[in-house]
């Protein structure tokens, strides 16, 4: 466009948080919102809907398109390289994206080239009674394709077993069956097109201490840029908070990062941001590789933006744009920051949840904090949408801190200014 200044960036699932977050970003950008975060991931999936609505919105724009992005799992992390194709835009493989979103096509490439691995196996959840041959319990069972742990069981033996391939017999084909239509798409091994959308991935359990490797390959190099600690609540799978930067050794630290590489390497993954998480042992001086996401996590946005200066969206904007993605480092006001997961792990309605103005107090009282209601009043905990199996979240909470004791100590402000109410 004669005259344009500025950059035009779509985005696929914008919401207000991100919006906060990619406008921090230090270059004279544009976002444009391209549907809805409701649209996108709630109810029934028609991709090709999806991707002809996409289409459409963008054809109609009276502009130069720059770019088209996201930060959300599927089916946006599909969806990008498709419209980037359509478009002429700068944008991941789509054949690599699918190596690492689908769940057992990602361990048989992560095999090739590592041994950081859990036991795996294939499992039809319409016909298999067992889990596959060689792995004992207790062990995981997912869907290829899932998010936010949603129908990802842990099994210790055959009852449970049967019973998880029950719920997920029940919610498989609503991410399952758009996840066909991207297979369909490609040329796949004939393992992996014998195997579809709707199978499972059964792995032994492993354990430790959880980390994220963030980086990207820029196509000349692949940089890693932060690895962060994910915490579970005691006794349960699900994450009580993420912590910026890892706690964990430098030794172990790079392991998961050389196991990156690797695997990131083989999956011939470009042109994008991703993360990679793992369990480690250190007491056992062991390393797992859980799952490879061809994305960068916008759950760690403002970690990144605390610690180092930069919300960890740059990586994403910038790689797209074909320009330098590199993010600073330790220019942020604080040295520890985290995300904290407010959940309840019983069922029940929802009777009151804070106001406007309850976040603003506590926000106003512990600088530098962030709270994010993510569950609305008058509804029951178990009707709502994306939860892992195990938990209900409740609110997102954000703190920067200078040591991990005022971490926790605000983080303790914050809670007892958040009014919850529930009936059983």
């Amino acid at each position: 466009m004669a005259g344009k200044t500025g950059t035009d960036i779509f985005v696929l699932g914008l919401d207000d948080e991100n919006l906060t977050t990619l406008r921090h970003i230090d270059m004279e950008l544009r976002f444009h919102p391209l549907l809805s975060p409701e649209e996108l991931q709630s109810g029934d999936i028609d991709l090709a809907d999806l991707l002809d609505k996409a289409s459409e919105q963008m054809a109609a724009f009276d502009g130069t398109i720059d770019a088209v992005v996201g930060y959300w799992d599927f089916p946006i992390s599909s969806m990008v390289p498709m419209l980037a194709d359509r478009f002429g835009l700068r944008s991941a493989d789509l054949e690599a994206v699918v190596k690492c979103e689908h769940k057992y096509w990602s361990r048989l490439e992560q095999s090739k080239v590592i041994d950081e691995y859990p036991a795996f196996g294939l499992v039809d959840p319409f016909h298999d009674t067992k889990p596959p041959d060689g792995l004992d319990y207790p062990l995981w069972i997912k869907p290829v394709k899932s998010y936010s742990s949603e129908l990802a069981f842990k099994v210790r033996d055959d009852d449970e077993f049967a019973h998880a391939l029950d719920e997920i017999r029940d919610g498989i084909h609503r991410i399952g069956d758009p996840f066909e239509y991207v297979l369909s798409q490609l040329d796949l091994p004939e393992e992996i097109a014998k195997s579809g959308g709707n199978a499972c991935l059964a792995e032994a359990e492993i354990s430790g201490a959880q980390l994220t490797v963030e980086g990207y390959n820029d196509g000349t190099d692949i940089h890693i840029y932060g690895v962060v600690d994910s915490v579970p609540y005691a006794g349960s799978s699900s994450f009580l908070r993420y912590e910026y930067p890892s706690t964990l050794s430098e030794d172990m630290l790079d392991r998961a990062v050389d196991a990156s590489r690797k695997v990131i390497r083989q999956m011939g993954l470009e042109s994008v941001a991703f993360n990679i998480e793992f369990f480690a042992d250190p007491v056992h001086e062991e390393l797992a590789l859980l799952e490879v996401n061809p994305r960068h996590s916008q759950s760690h946005d403002r970690l990144f933006e605390l610690v180092d200066g930069m919300p960890n969206h740059q990586c994403m904007v910038r790689l797209a744009l074909g320009l330098d993605p590199a993010l600073p480092k330790g220019q942020g006001p604080y040295e520890h920051a985290a995300k904290w997961y407010l959940r309840r792990f019983e069922d029940g309605y929802v009777r009151k949840v804070p106001s406007a103005e309850d976040i603003e107090r506590v926000q106003a009282h512990v600088p530098d904090s962030w709270v994010q209601i993510v569950i609305d009043e008058g509804v029951r905990l178990s009707e709502a949408a994306a939860q892992d199996s195990y938990s209900y979240e409740l609110a997102h909470i954000f703190v920067g801190a200078h040591s991990e004791q005022e971490l926790h100590e605000k983080y303790e402000q914050l809670l007892a200014g958040l009014p919850f109410e529930f009936d059983d």
